[in-house]
């Protein structure tokens, strides 16, 4: 087989290539035809829609499911349930999130050939969202019309006067299309907001019921109520009265009200300045006030390690020490009123303390032989000579050294002319005589 393929070798190429492009093209047109392919592409999303009539409705040639005029799956099945016809929609796997239970359905010709599509209005957002295999009930879909069923409820004279008028319109804008499909592009958004009007009247039906319930139970309860209708208009007579008394405040209050409104306009325009400058703020505190959680959640065991203590001592602490903090009232008012003089004094007492310790050439100066010393200083001198000078004493009390100095002749003439005898009690006689300090 191999030497036979060997040999064919070019006829064998050619029929794998044509093999292949087979399979190419086959595959493509399957694709075109929208088939599935189970290993390469996902399983769809099914949805189930109930019609009064699927009629020209074929699964398999390619007819689709649009939202917005955009494809989103398509019509795969349709079978009849309870004389209705159940027409299956594989959607995209994208859109399994996109069908919710208030959505609605609509079966529309694509031609005049009726090639149909499902024109699918997904739903509001606050209705829960459609689960695979759900049936969208009948009262939410229409199928489409034909015109010999409109023909068909008329009677014959408006059988006849709406053939003059379709014919006459079509007489009317024979050569006209652009300008007709111009006026229905201008009337676009004219439809658009007649049909959100319509969608709001018709939410609003209930209430519109509610409303005409409640007005009539109203009007019984107010017929049932003469003598309370009339004493309120009694009663707002007497307030209308009381209005007209004060035409003079409110022709003032008129008056005054154009400057009050230029004083709001002034005020706004300064809360406007404030809110320029308030915003930037905000932002920048955007940070501190996201790790407030952070610092909540951190300070939850300091805050359960704490109430204990709080709880059982400082609480009681703060009960008996109410009383105190009474009687201190009166004591610290006093003392308020006393800190005025006592700042004062104390401020002349730091003054003399920072004199009497101020000290020029510090204790190692640079020039410490001439340096000026200060007060402490010269008292611990005043000190340690007072303590030698009480060093000595004996049984009469302390002795005071004096030094005496001069020459040896004015130190004999004053012990000589010595009248109290106080030099003699010294023993200057021996200490100056012959041997002393004057001797020869």
């Amino acid at each position: 087989m191999m030497t036979a393929i060997r040999k064919r070798a070019g006829d064998f190429a050619a029929i794998v290539a044509l093999v292949i492009i087979a399979t190419v093209v086959g595959a493509y047109i399957l694709n075109e035809q929208r088939l599935r392919f189970p290993l390469v592409e996902d399983k769809p999303f099914q949805l189930n829609a109930a019609f009064s009539t699927a009629q020209a409705v074929t699964p398999g040639q390619g007819q689709t499911v649009r939202v917005a005029g955009v494809r989103v799956g398509d019509i795969s099945k349709v079978k009849l349930r309870n004389g209705q016809a159940i027409i299956t929609m594989d959607l995209d796997r994208e859109f399994d999130d996109l069908v919710h239970t208030d959505a609605s359905a609509l079966l529309r010709p694509k031609t005049g050939l009726k090639d149909m599509f499902i024109e699918l209005d997904p739903g509001s957002p606050s209705a829960p969202l459609a689960k695979e295999g759900w049936t969208l009930p009948v009262s939410n879909t229409l199928p489409d019309i034909n015109p010999d069923e409109i023909y068909g409820a008329l009677d014959a004279d408006t059988r006849d006067y709406l053939k003059l008028l379709v014919n006459g319109g079509g007489q009317g804008l024979k050569g006209r299309g652009s300008d007709l499909r111009e006026v229905l592009r201008r009337f676009e958004p004219t439809n658009r907001d007649l049909a959100r009007v319509t969608s709001e009247v018709e939410k609003r039906q209930r209430n519109l019921r509610r409303l005409v319930n409640s007005l009539q139970r109203l009007n019984t309860e107010l017929a049932s109520r003469d003598d309370d209708l009339a004493q309120l208009v009694s009663s707002s007579a007497q307030v209308f009265r009381a209005f007209a008394s004060e035409n003079r405040n409110i022709s003032l209050a008129v008056r005054r009200f154009p400057s009050a409104l230029r004083q709001t306009t002034d005020t706004l325009g300064r809360v406007q300045t404030f809110a320029e400058v308030l915003g930037p703020t905000a932002d920048k505190l955007r940070p501190a006030v996201r790790a407030l959680n952070r610092a909540n959640r951190a300070i939850i065991p300091f805050a359960r390690e704490a109430e204990p203590l709080l709880r059982q001592q400082i609480r009681p602490f703060v009960r008996d020490a109410r009383p105190l903090v009474r009687d201190l009232k009166t004591p610290g008012d006093q003392l308020a009123d006393a800190v005025p003089d006592l700042t004062r004094s104390f401020t002349v007492l730091d003054n003399f303390f920072n004199l009497f310790a101020f000290n020029p050439g510090g204790r190692e100066g640079p020039e410490k032989a001439n340096r000026e010393e200060g007060y402490l200083f010269w008292i611990a001198w005043v000190t340690h000579q007072t303590n030698y000078v009480f060093s000595t004493a004996d049984a009469h009390g302390s002795y005071r050294p004096v030094y005496l100095g001069g020459p040896c002749g004015i130190l004999e003439g004053i012990l000589a002319e010595d009248p109290t005898g106080i030099f003699a009690n010294l023993n200057l006689g021996a200490i100056l005589g012959a041997g002393g300090a004057c001797g020869p």
